[in-house]
């Protein structure tokens, strides 16, 4: 870049997100979902302009102005759109094999793309009951592609074994803020890249299960200066480091 300009796990992640994007692709993300929503928005003006961008607020190809910090659901976000949809034709739209990109989260995720969002300790009876699978456990079997994240990496989240499986399928990435992993020939997610300040040893530190390298495997290729000029364009109020508060 030709100045120099701070840039955080937040903005990694989102410009992570944004290049897995592919143009054409119908994209749709939940709620609480900062991080996805502005990373849409800048795949859209960058590479993908033809992506269908379908909010979890019921609003097609929406261009909102700018993003809230205390909403990923609100009307503001259906600035621009060209229709509306029931929340209900997403999951139809999956179950046919139309829906491309799902941006999803869990509690924990183990080394086969497999969330747990229902309980931390034994189901029956819980250290911790969590809100439970909603909409991820239809979509993660029937999307052709999701992506998770998580703004947190540690052993606790990246876990060898879930203690509840609410739900698998078909996990391409995982998105977290010291690396990026990609589902390998084997079902079982490899590291696929490691963002600059990070390193291999600390990924292996920070995560529950055996790390192996995607046979792609490479430093993530740094920010440009029109995608981080871009990002701050479309992502006026940072709500993208409201996840890691």
């Amino acid at each position: 870049m030709s100045n120099v300009i701070t840039v955080e796990p937040a903005d990694y992640m989102t410009v992570a997100m944004a290049r897995i994007i592919q143009d054409g692709e119908r994209i749709f993300h939940g709620v609480a979902s900062p991080i996805p929503a502005v990373a849409i928005q800048l795949a859209k003006k960058l590479h993908a302009k033809n992506a269908v961008y379908l909010s979890i607020a019921g609003y097609v190809d929406a261009v909102p102005s700018q993003f809230s910090h205390t909403s990923t659901a609100g009307a503001h976000l259906g600035e621009g759109a060209v229709s509306e949809f029931l929340l209900s034709d997403i999951f139809d739209l999956s179950a046919r094999g139309e829906l491309d990109v799902a941006f999803l989260g869990g509690a924990q995720i183990d080394q086969y793309g497999r969330i747990n969002l229902s309980a931390i300790g034994s189901f029956a009876n819980p250290k911790v009951r969590l809100p439970g699978g909603a909409g991820s456990a239809a979509l993660l079997p029937t999307v052709k592609r999701a992506i998770l994240w998580k703004t947190t990496h540690d052993k606790r989240s990246f876990v060898d074994k879930l203690d509840v499986i609410t739900a698998a399928g078909n996990t391409a990435y995982v998105i977290t803020p010291l690396a990026i992993f990609k589902r390998g020939n084997q079902g079982n997610l490899q590291l696929y890249s490691i963002f600059p300040y990070s390193s291999f040893d600390e990924v292996v530190e920070h995560t529950g299960f055996p790390i192996e390298k995607h046979d792609h495997f490479h430093k993530f290729h740094p920010i440009t200066e029109q995608e981080f000029t871009i990002l701050q364009e479309i992502d006026k109020n940072n709500t993208r480091f409201s996840e890691f508060r």
